[in-house]
């Protein structure tokens, strides 16, 4: 009796045991290296997002070009009655075509809310090669002008800029935002080296502090989810005995029996 008694003790309960308990140290081994190659990588992420935000000029914000009025003097069909397709393009942008524009010599006002507003956006001080042109079917389309569309040229206090071509066209162009953006840069222009420094250390704080913080979450997520297991653990563990010591009984009762 005593030794059927001591094989039992050694009999898959508590292999069940050490198997659960090392399942349980190999995920919570893996789940740790597997956090914090992921933590690490949204730091950096988080940082070059930072830097390229504040460093690169017009990344956050621009100014939108829209056509105030137009009026056309001339058009470049061989058939003077047949009307001229009037479009609007900058170099490597699309062409924005006028489908009101159809006539000479009457003026067209506009309220910059037309489906094919606006014409353009400028996001640096840096100027744009643009022009407004005649498309032709079959031979290359007729240019009205081309010129160094800037920003600065918008310096009317309403931000309005009058584009003038001698026996071609008048053209008013609107952007009230062009005013500020070419201030702002100017003053981001004339900041001196050390504000430049000031502003790489402040991004670089910013980027510890969220390294940081991140960590920091990441270990109390991680101590929380390892409480909870030994929790879990500890009630599987005392669940596993109860269930041992009723199988002993029925065993004690079998054997008597």
């Amino acid at each position: 009796m005593p030794s059927a008694h001591h094989a039992y003790d050694s009999t898959p309960a508590n292999s069940q045991l050490r198997s659960q308990n090392s399942s349980l140290h190999t995920a919570i081994n893996s789940s740790s290296l597997t956090r914090r190659p992921i933590n690490q990588n949204l730091a950096m992420l988080i940082c070059f997002l930072l830097l390229y935000l504040t460093d690169i000029p017009g990344t956050l914000s621009s100014a939108v070009v829209t056509l105030d009025s137009i009026k056309i003097y001339n058009t470049h069909e061989w058939l003077k009655t047949s009307k001229p397709d009037v479009y609007f393009s900058c170099k490597g942008e699309n062409k924005t075509f006028l489908p009101d524009v159809k006539e000479v010599n009457v003026s067209y006002t506009f309220n910059g809310e037309e489906s094919w507003q606006p014409l353009t956006e400028n996001a640096s001080k840096k100027c744009k090669r643009c022009g407004f042109y005649e498309k032709d079917t079959f031979k290359p389309d007729d240019v009205y002008d081309e010129w160094e569309f800037c920003p600065s040229a918008f310096e009317d206090s309403n931000g309005k800029y009058v584009r003038h071509k001698k026996n071609e066209f008048d053209a008013t162009f609107l952007c009230p935002m062009c005013l500020s953006l070419a201030a702002d840069l100017n003053s981001g222009a004339s900041l001196p080296q050390k504000g430049n420094g000031m502003h790489i250390f402040l991004v670089i704080l910013i980027c510890v502090v969220v390294s940081t913080v991140l960590v920091l979450g990441v270990i109390l997520l991680h101590k929380y989810w390892q409480k909870k297991k030994r929790e879990q653990d500890q009630a599987r563990f005392l669940k596993l005995f109860e269930d041992e010591d009723g199988i002993e009984d029925e065993l004690g009762l079998d054997l008597e029996m």
